[in-house]
């Protein structure tokens, strides 16, 4: 496809909406998963604490 300026290149065709569109979806996604990974490994980290903590306290009563 040729483009004749950068104004008819982020047009796309009349897609330009659609397709930039799309890529900002993925952009988000793709930054935001390592920040929702993260809290969900402290998030199991902190129940497994929890939990060997239950189980010492138990052994000691």
């Amino acid at each position: 496809m040729n483009w004749h300026s950068a104004a008819d290149f982020f047009a796309m065709g009349g897609y330009g909406l659609y397709v930039w569109g799309s890529f900002g979806v993925c952009v988000a996604a793709l930054a935001l998963e390592p920040f929702l990974l993260s809290r969900r490994h402290q998030a199991i980290v902190r129940s497994l604490r929890r939990h060997a903590l239950a189980e010492q306290m138990d052994r000691e009563a």
